[in-house]
């Protein structure tokens, strides 16, 4: 067991996708000593890996840190729950479980904005070294590494008619959605393993854990990083009620996600300065972008009430139909519980001046007021469409020095107004969509927003009341070489030698599409990055270090 004046090679923070996938890269070669350090607990928890279980791991504290957004002036005035994976694996243990890389011009996008190696070109060989795909290896897909893709083993009517009324309204069919353009309809491909949730602690973390250079560590909470002059040298954590100082003699690498990356950063001072003299926390290093830049997909869950059809509603309600879906799973796998929270897709132009699809559908065969609540009594189903590339912007700070504290998560949603207009003309194609002749047979009926709500502005406050997160908080700690951008395109913090971010906060513009594949390419391409770096690396020398 590690003592208090511990000291690795490298210095992980956080499991999630990012983390897991670090730690077996950097472990892999046996003269580097790796540290894992995750604040949730271990992921032995049964609801984790039944696929259905999401609806009982979001907004639960022993897997969700719970957190909440401020409220929000574009949602009517309504705080959101804000879930995060507080468990080995992270998001990829409570998320719904879709494997979606998003489209090479959001890449080509990146590299543009002066991020040298981040194309789609670059990124696309890193994807494929993750994945374990069904189909096995292609031009598009990779069959050797750890994540794996497959294909859904349960299907419903409702959703196969409503992709037959997407194809009716210029929608066409497809059947991959991970070649670079994802435009059309079909049915995601999810990270199961024969009907089970495949996370990434077990992709990455279990095949490893016998290293003997590897030691991973749960339920220790990182307050800081600590400097030495300007260079990252330790990380201050809580851990079995004791305070210990975990040093890096290479580097420490933050993957604690668009939420807890930042208040690291911030907590260490390390951010913007007005921020952290009003808190009362010494400016070590003054960051103005950190926690920043924050971006988000806003889901409308427009729900629609429907006759002659079976839906999860009507299965869940009863004692039988629990008992059944209960025994399908037993038998082979599958089943409802083996079904992803969405299996139906579409990628679509809100307007025709859009350059590549900025909708992305999530069609479900179920429907709910909210997250946490149960299932209507009623048979409907949900089409729940999100802007890809929303134009708002918000933020996330710590509240105050202590690490205990829930962060401060204002998304700004709907603040900018072209925002709104992308969000009226998605209830707009979702109605067109609902009353093609594929779904005549199923009489569908909005229940939500209401069809009473046509006018421009009706459907501005409709979004409003409607609008919800999709759980892709992305940007916090952006990549990139202007005054507001955290790391440089090596995801090297700027101006703090031995510190680097490696997940879904260096993103400078959210990915069209799931979030959590491509934070896993984020730390491959971390990991490239630091082993190609570390034969000319000099190590910090702790014995030198005055002991403060």
């Amino acid at each position: 067991m590690p003592s208090a004046d511990s000291v690795y090679d490298y210095v992980v923070v956080g499991a999630g996708p990012a983390g897991c996938l670090l730690a077996n890269r950097l472990s892999a070669d046996p003269a580097s000593r790796v540290l894992l350090l995750e604040a949730g607990g271990r992921d032995n928890y049964p609801w984790i890996h039944i696929p259905v279980g999401y609806l009982y791991c979001i907004n639960n504290p022993r897997t969700d840190w719970c957190f909440k957004t401020e409220a929000q002036a574009g949602l009517d005035g309504r705080a959101l729950g804000y879930p995060r994976g507080k468990v080995l694996g992270g998001c990829s243990s409570i998320n719904g479980m879709i494997y979606m890389r998003g489209q090479a011009a959001d890449y080509d996008h990146w590299a543009e904005l002066g991020n040298a190696g981040w194309a789609w070109k670059d990124v696309l060989p890193l994807f494929k070294a993750s994945e374990n795909h069904f189909a096995g290896a292609c031009e598009h897909h990779g069959s050797e590494g750890e994540w794996r893709v497959e294909r859904q083993r349960y299907s419903w009517p409702i959703l196969e008619a409503f992709r037959d009324a997407a194809e009716q309204t210029g929608i066409a069919k497809v059947e991959d959605f991970n070649t670079g353009d994802n435009q059309g309809c079909g049915y995601f491909q999810v990270n199961q393993r024969s009907g089970v949730r495949w996370n990434a602690a077990k992709a990455f973390l279990r095949p490893v854990k016998d290293r003997p250079n590897l030691t991973v560590l749960t339920g220790v909470q990182v307050d800081q990083v600590l400097l030495s002059n300007t260079r990252a040298r330790a990380v201050r954590a809580l851990w079995q009620g004791q305070w210990h100082e975990f040093g890096a003699r290479r580097e420490i690498i933050l993957c604690a996600g668009a939420v807890g990356s930042p208040g690291i950063l911030q907590r260490s001072g390390i951010g913007p300065r007005i921020l952290l003299e009003r808190l009362g926390i010494g400016v070590r290093h003054d960051m103005p972008g950190v926690g920043s830049n924050l971006q988000d997909h806003l889901q409308l869950r427009l729900i629609y009430q429907i006759r002659n059809a079976r839906t999860l509603n009507q299965m869940a309600g009863s004692l039988w139909g629990k008992m059944g879906m209960g025994l399908r799973y037993l038998y082979d796998r599958s089943g409802p519980l083996a079904m992803a929270p969405s299996q139906l897709g579409a990628f679509v132009r809100s307007s025709p001046e859009q350059a590549t699809p900025n909708l992305q559908y999530h069609v479900q065969p179920l429907s709910l007021e909210r997250f946490g609540e149960p299932l209507h009594a009623f048979p409907a189903f949900t089409a729940s469409v999100c802007n890809l590339r929303p134009a708002s912007r918000g933020r996330i700070d710590i509240r105050d020095a202590d690490m205990h504290s829930a962060p401060l998560i204002d998304p700004n949603y709907l603040s900018d107004p072209q925002d709104l207009r992308v969000a009226a003309d998605a209830i707009r194609l979702t109605r067109r969509i609902v009353q093609a002749p594929a779904l005549a047979a199923y009489g569908p009926q909005e229940y939500l927003p209401g069809p009473s709500l046509q006018s421009e502005l009706a459907l501005f406050e409709a979004a409003g009341k409607i609008g919800t997160t999709i759980f892709h908080p992305v940007g916090t700690c952006r990549m990139g070489n202007s005054a507001m951008d955290v790391v440089d395109n090596q995801l090297r913090v700027h101006g703090v030698p031995g510190l680097r971010v490696a997940d879904a906060s260096i993103m400078p513009q959210i990915t069209s599409g799931n979030t959590c594949s491509p934070t896993l390419m984020i730390a491959e391409k971390a990991a490239q990055l630091i082993l190609e770096g570390a034969a000319t690396q000099t190590y910090l020398n702790h014995d030198a270090i005055p002991t403060p």
